[in-house]
């Protein structure tokens, strides 16, 4: 039995999120469906580094599992990718220590979520950019953005009916920039509550577009208050797009 580590790529379109949910279209059930295929029709579970949620994309997206086959990682990731929709395909494979899990061992996270803000949105871009045909004030969005670093209760934040031990987070990086006619957000944390980078980025969007004021969000936030916080921006802009481990986790 040999443990391995992916490293995935995927769009989220028509996928209905990461997680395995019976009749359904998922990527981890598409993972081990290919899997299972190579292990001779016994099952293989796949751990995810995140459970992207339904329309997310992912370009650095990490899985582990467990194979009782003899294989080089290399001949693993090209017999998966021919295995594999379209939608999925897996950038790197190695193997991995025992010990490594996908979610458990994950250091960081780095999500970038981009917006779309000319009066036309391209087609081209429709699948992997949320889409809002206004202009956006830049300094209440970044004040809040910056209000995010660090580490707190992010309660207002996560989405009704999750279950965690905890809604404490430590954002390591928030940042947004500012181009013609768009907005793109990267954010970097040891992990994220379900919806969590889009509540951020709708939390943003109500403050760029004056809806909402810094002042107000941030007693919301401090208060954990989820009535009081705005919509989760759409799914379509977000892309997972880095997992960090520490070296000890990689060593195998």
């Amino acid at each position: 039995m040999t443990r391995f580590r992916l490293t995935l790529a995927y769009d989220g379109g028509d996928f209905s999120g990461w997680q395995r949910q019976r009749g359904a279209r998922t990527v981890q059930g598409v993972l081990e469906e290919a899997l299972g295929r190579l292990a001779g029709g016994r099952a293989v579970a796949v751990s995810g580094a995140g459970r992207t949620d339904a329309g997310v994309h992912a370009i650095g997206q990490v899985a582990s599992f467990d194979l009782e086959r003899a294989i080089e990682p290399g001949a693993l990731s090209r017999a998966l990718n021919a295995l594999a929709p379209e939608d999925v395909r897996v950038l790197e494979a190695a193997r991995a220590g025992p010990g490594f899990h996908a979610r458990r061992c994950a250091g960081s996270k780095l999500y970038r979520y981009v917006l779309d803000t000319g009066p036309v949105q391209l087609p081209t871009r429709r699948r992997y950019a949320a889409h809002l045909p206004r202009r956006l004030d830049p300094e209440p969005m970044a004040r809040l953005a910056e209000l995010y670093v660090g580490e707190r209760d992010f309660a207002a934040l996560a989405s009704s009916g999750s279950s965690v031990e905890t809604t404490v987070r430590h954002v390591r990086r928030s940042e947004l920039r500012f181009a013609a006619d768009r907005v793109v957000y990267e954010v970097e944390a040891d992990g994220f509550l379900r919806k969590m980078v889009r509540s951020m980025v709708g939390g943003m969007i109500a403050a760029g577009r004056g809806a909402a004021s810094v002042a107000a969000l941030e007693d919301a936030l401090e208060a954990g208050d989820r009535r009081a916080w705005p919509a989760p921006a759409e799914a379509r802009g977000l892309t997972l797009v880095l997992v960090r481990y520490p070296p000890e986790a990689l060593a195998s």
